[in-house]
């Protein structure tokens, strides 16, 4: 049995949905599996085909046992004629033979069907929630990024290797054993008849008291998977906050609520099976006590009761493997339903139709009237404009909140502003094309990520033709040589993920080094030396002043020291430009910048 172990969806982790809901991502779930299947469709009517002989051998078994028992067995009695009944034999064994042949088959077509499906459905998670904007990814959370590539594909796998192969193969066992029994007995088909009226009351109260069941497990399982991965993630204050007690306690409440709800689950099925064993046999009864008053009365030969009781026998059978598909079935729904409401997002950044080519960009920057606000809320940045010419070195200074980041980020173009315009040397960055604006636009955050692989891969990520003396050059230009060299490996030493051997002010300097060798026309600094000691600091504005020499910069820094760097200073507060000059004439002034920096100075006595 499957149980359901999928995670929450883009706006729909909850069970209560309104008809309308349910139906518009019904439809959206049948065009995804459509699209995935349309490749496939061949391989899909011969799979189709092959099933279909192989079901078509395997019903014929119960008529060839009575054509023997009323045909063949006569003919030895009486006239002591074996061939009849070898022949029988003999047909019986290749069909039967047979069928399992085409079963194997079956199953290997099935697989790579199954296989083929998987392959493109993960590239396809993959590549669209790379190609999606910032905004989405800071409002999906990680644990349901990877429930998405994890066990919800693990559910739809299991639906396509096991679910629905024993759907289709059991309606088609059923069906043909349905017109096989009527064929022989239309009398005992009356009787399935009768039986199958209880049956569809049960099978329908399993349907939908199942299909409640996953919708809540498919919930609880979400913030399950949510917890666990917020906690490694965020082990580090989980430590330091001595939280481990209390997330002990509030993770085993959501493992016990994930239990409960499987095991609503599991008592249903335990109710359905054995139902459906009473409505089989009490069937089985009424053929055999019909057929067998009919025999008596000799309207009635006894291989047609034996294949008649066979046939009955075998129609319910399949049910359990159709019960087997309802399981999985709301397990995998579940599933392909978050993952088509993923497929579903649209970037709200989007790439332009027809993009503007700007081969050599001299970093000429400038706001146009520009408003922004993050998802509806309130504006952050109204009716901005900023002209920052091409070379310049511009530091950002304000409070919290002012609106720094948020003008780093558009300059980025990790958002697009609500009105106006954020143009590169004149060209709108909305119309420019996206590998000319990642070429000649950098950023370095606070967070230096590190992927897995060497030093050298992390420094040439924004340049990956880089030669080895490129990369030492980046990194002796930031002053990350002198502790590469140290490391075990030189710059073949992996990082292991998040940078797992070298200090968080090493992967600073190692992000860099990055940015420096991918050579943009524009570095946008956003408080990328807070994770600096103070000679390490002084080291990179040292490395800084050369190598941001003929290149617009961006500086925003909550250190007053990294803005000395700079040729121009704005001091930012509730999303407008309050101060504007250089280090200099604002710390000689009596304005904001120059508070701060009289506070600055203080603090260092």
């Amino acid at each position: 049995m499957t149980t359901a172990s999928v995670a929450g969806t883009t706006g729909e982790d909850r069970s209560d949905y309104t008809r309308d809901e349910s139906r518009a991502i019904r439809r959206r779930s049948l065009r995804l599996l459509g699209s995935l299947v349309a490749p496939l469709r061949w391989q899909l009517a011969l799979a189709g085909a092959v099933l279909v002989v192989s079901t078509a051998l395997r019903v014929a078994g119960p008529a060839l046992i009575a054509y023997g028992l009323n045909t063949a067995l006569p003919q030895v009695i009486d006239y002591g004629d074996w061939m009849p009944t070898i022949m029988i034999v003999a047909v019986y064994l290749l069909s039967g033979i047979g069928g399992a042949a085409l079963i194997g088959w079956y199953a290997v077509v099935a697989a790579r069907l199954t296989q083929a499906v998987m392959l493109d459905l993960r590239k396809r998670i993959f590549e669209h929630t790379q190609r999606l904007s910032l905004e989405f990814h800071e409002s999906y959370t990680s644990g349901r990024i990877i429930s998405r590539q994890t066990s919800d594909l693990d559910s739809i796998r299991e639906l396509l290797d096991g679910g629905l192969n024993e759907l289709v193969s059991g309606v088609l066992y059923g069906g043909f054993t349905l017109v096989a029994l009527l064929l022989i007995d239309w009398r005992s088909g009356l009787v399935l008849a009768v039986a199958a009226v209880p049956l569809y009351f049960l099978m329908r109260w399993f349907y939908v008291n199942s299909q409640k069941a996953y919708r809540e497990s498919r919930v609880v399982s979400a913030k399950v998977i949510v917890k666990f991965v917020e906690t490694m993630t965020g082990i580090r204050a989980v430590k330091a906050f001595r939280k481990e007690e209390r997330n002990d306690d509030e993770f085993g409440d959501l493992s016990g609520q994930y239990r409960d709800v499987n095991m609503r689950s599991l008592r249903l099925f335990g109710t359905f099976e054995p139902g459906m064993m009473a409505v089989s046999a009490f069937a089985v009864a009424g053929v055999l006590l019909w057929g067998g008053v009919r025999v008596a009365e000799g309207t009635l030969l006894v291989g047609t009761l034996l294949a008649a009781v066979l046939y009955v026998r075998n129609f319910f059978a399949p049910l359990q493997e159709v019960a087997m598909f309802l399981n999985s079935y709301q397990s995998a729904t579940a599933a392909l339903e978050k993952v088509s409401g993923v497929l579903d997002e649209e970037p709200t950044v989007p790439d332009p139709v027809d993009p503007v080519d700007l081969w050599e960009s001299r970093g000429h920057v400038e706001f146009r009237d520009v408003v922004f606000g993050y998802s509806g809320d309130r504006t952050i940045l109204p009716h901005f404009s900023l002209d920052i010419p091409a070379g310049q070195t511009v530091a950002l200074v304000g409070t919290t909140g002012a609106g720094k980041s948020t003008l780093a980020k558009l300059v980025s173009r990790f958002y697009d502003p609500s009105r106006g315009q954020v143009t590169l040397d004149g060209v709108d960055l909305r119309s420019l094309h996206p590998k000319d604006l990642r070429r000649a636009i950098v950023m370095v955050t606070q967070e230096a990520y590190l992927f897995s692989g060497t030093v050298a891969d992390n420094i040439a990520l924004g340049k990956p033709d880089a030669t080895l003396d490129e990369i030492k050059a980046a990194a002796r230009a930031v002053g990350a040589d002198a502790f590469i060299e140290r490391l075990p490996d030189g710059y073949g030493t992996d990082v292991n993920k998040r940078g797992g051997r070298v200090s968080a002010g090493q992967r600073q300097l190692i992000s860099f080094a990055r940015a420096f060798l991918a050579d943009p026309a524009v570095l946008i600094l956003d408080e990328a030396t807070a994770s600096l000691d103070i000679p390490s600091e002084r080291q990179i504005q040292h490395a800084l002043q050369t190598l941001l020499g003929g290149r617009t910069a961006i500086i925003i820094a909550h250190r007053l020291s990294t803005v000395a760097i700079a040729d121009r200073v704005l001091v930012m507060e509730h999303g407008e430009i309050i101060e504007d000059d250089t280090p200099d004439a604002l710390i000689a002034g009596t304005g904001k910048f120059a508070q701060l920096h009289a506070a600055w100075r203080e603090s260092l006595v």
